[in-house]
């Protein structure tokens, strides 16, 4: 695809484009406990956990969301992606490119863009099936579940949200806790009052 040729300003076209892209149904909840959540998850999952240490910034950008994501001095992914801002299970579109080198990425996207915000968290992820379980430990903002429900071509996001609801049940996670704003938003609104 060209991407010169897309007219970014025209909703069809980007429309369009976003069909293209990989999409999952998400939520946000605020928890009590990780360690706690940690003992349910690993019921339902299909593996062991994982641990990650994940420094996300975020850069300005009008068409939805860009951040570099880094693991290490050398292992990061630039993500872009779009989601409605709603309490309850959202479809998400994304893009994920992996890079080496996470610094020089961050420096180049700072001068071209200007950052909007960064987010420092540990997150212990666990799979299954199709959804990807987050428990996050957010710098400044405390213990979050995040659930991604990863749906193929062809799947609706009906059928994804029906797997996220199941999932909140299976977990003990009520509506009352969850949380409509991106973790960086969350951090903006602390910082702000």
């Amino acid at each position: 695809m060209n991407f010169r040729a897309l007219n970014w300003t025209s909703k069809t076209n980007f429309k369009s484009y976003l069909n293209t892209m990989a999409r999952n149904i998400e939520i946000k909840a605020r928890i009590t406990s990780v360690d706690a959540l940690a003992l349910k998850a690993a019921k339902l999952a299909d593996s062991e956990p994982i641990y990650l240490s994940q420094d996300d910034t975020f850069f300005k950008c009008d068409t939805g969301r860009l951040k570099l994501r880094t693991f290490s001095e050398h292992a990061g992914e630039l993500i872009f992606y779009q989601r409605a801002i709603q309490a309850g299970p959202k479809e998400s579109f994304y893009v994920i490119s992996r890079t080496s080198e996470p610094a020089t990425l961050r420096e180049a996207l700072t001068l071209a863009h200007g950052q909007d915000g960064r987010v420092i968290k540990k997150r212990t992820l666990f799979l299954m099936g199709q959804t990807r379980i987050h428990l996050d430990v957010v710098e400044r903002l405390g213990h979050f579940l995040e659930l991604e429900v990863v749906l193929s071509e062809g799947e609706s996001s009906e059928f994804g949200v029906q797997i996220a609801h199941h999932l909140m049940t299976q977990l003990g996670v009520t509506r009352g806790q969850l949380v409509e704003a991106a973790y960086v938003d969350l951090l903006a609104d602390l910082k702000a009052s």
